[in-house]
C-alpha cells in the first residue's frame, strides 16, 4: 500500500487525540503509511501532558489559537473534528489517501457546530454523495451489519423494508468475501421476540421472507429470520459468518459484549474505505493517559486489509 491511510483525531475534547497518538506511535503500525489529521495545538497539549512523542500532523482546522477543554465537548470542538473529517473524506475522494480511519466524535458537539447529521456514518455518506450506507461492526470472529442505525426504535418498523434488508445482505456478503476469501453464510435476525412467532407478536418479521428469497436468488446463503435472543449463541456464531440486524442495539449489544476492545466500525456502501473505532469519546477519562487504543490499531489494520484486497 503506497498511499497513506488518514487517521482523524475525533472530538479533541475526548479520548480521540490520545488514542490516535498511541496508535501512531505503536510498533504494530510501523509498516503502514499513515497521516494524522488533527488540530495541532491539541495534539501537542495531549502529547506533552501524557509524555507521548509528537508526530507530524496535517492540520486543516485553521484554528491555531482555539482552546480545547478535556471532557467538555462544545461547538468549537465540533468544528475542529468536522474539519479533520472533511479533509480525510476529500483526500480519499481525490485519491490522496487509501482510506480514512476515524476517531470518536461527540454527536452533541457536531450538532452544536451546525452539522445536521446523527453521526459519522451518515455524514461521510452525504460527503461522498451516496445513500444506502450501512454500519458494519467487524471482528474476525463476529460481523454484524445494521439495517437501520441512528434513529429511534419506534421508527424502525416504519422505515425498514424488505428491499433494505436485501441491500444490507448484499453489501455484507461482498465485504466478507473480500476479507475472508470465501462465500459467507449469513443470518438475518427477526424484529420481535421469537421472530414474531408466526404473527402472534407482530407481523414485521414477515418482511424477512421476500428479502431472504432475493438474497438466495443472488446466490447468497442466508438463514432466517432468527429469533434475536438466540441468534448469537456460541453455536450460531460458529455457524454464521455475518448477521443482518434490524436496529442499532440489536447488533451492537452482542458485538460490544463479545468484541469491544478489538472491534472495528466499517461503513459499507461508500466509494471510499472508512473504518473507525467501536467506542465513543469517553469524556470522563479524556487526556488522562488511561484510554485503550487497541480498537484504533485494529481499525487501521482492517482499512489496510480492505485496501489491499
Amino acid at each position: 500500500m503506497k498511499r497513506p491511510l488518514a487517521i482523524t483525531m475525533g472530538d479533541p475534547s475526548g479520548i480521540g487525540p490520545e488514542v490516535a497518538l498511541r496508535a501512531v506511535a505503536d510498533p504494530a503500525l510501523a509498516a503502514l503509511p499513515v497521516v494524522l489529521i488533527a488540530h495541532r495545538p491539541t495534539i501537542r497539549a495531549v502529547a506533552q501532558r501524557l509524555g507521548l512523542p509528537v508526530p507530524e500532523v496535517m492540520d486543516p482546522t485553521g484554528e491555531p489559537n482555539l482552546p480545547v477543554t478535556p471532557g467538555q465537548p462544545d461547538a468549537a470542538s465540533g468544528r475542529l473534528a468536522a474539519a479533520c473529517i472533511d479533509e480525510a473524506a476529500t483526500g480519499c475522494l481525490a485519491g490522496r489517501y487509501a482510506g480514512m480511519v476515524t476517531g470518536p466524535i461527540s454527536k452533541t458537539a457536531i450538532h452544536a457546530a451546525g452539522l445536521p447529521f446523527p453521526g459519522h456514518t451518515e455524514w461521510i455518506a452525504a460527503r461522498c454523495g451516496v445513500t444506502g450506507e450501512t454500519m458494519l461492526m467487524y471482528h474476525d470472529t463476529l460481523a454484524v451489519a445494521l439495517a437501520t442505525c441512528h434513529q429511534s426504535l419506534a421508527s424502525v418498523p416504519r422505515d425498514l423494508t424488505a428491499e433494505r434488508l436485501v441491500a444490507v445482505g448484499s453489501q455484507l456478503a461482498g465485504v466478507l468475501r473480500r476479507l475472508r476469501g470465501r462465500e459467507p453464510r449469513l443470518a438475518m435476525c427477526g424484529f420481535n421476540p421469537h421472530a414474531g412467532e408466526d404473527g402472534l407478536f407482530g407481523d414485521e418479521d414477515r418482511r424477512c421472507i421476500p428479502a431472504l428469497a432475493e438474497l438466495r436468488r443472488q446466490g447468497i446463503t442466508c438463514d432466517g429470520p432468527l429469533p434475536p435472543d438466540t441468534a448469537f449463541t456460541p453455536a450460531n456464531r460458529a455457524r454464521y459468518d455475518g448477521y443482518i440486524t434490524w436496529y442499532h442495539d440489536q447488533g451492537l449489544i452482542p458485538f460490544k459484549a463479545l468484541c469491544f476492545d478489538e472491534g472495528v466500525n466499517v461503513t459499507m456502501g461508500l466509494p471510499i474505505i472508512r473504518t473507525s473505532v467501536d467506542h465513543g469519546t469517553a469524556n470522563d477519562i479524556a487526556w488522562q493517559g488511561i484510554a485503550q487504543h487497541r480498537s484504533m490499531i485494529e481499525a487501521v489494520r482492517l482499512a489496510a486489509r480492505i485496501a489491499g484486497s
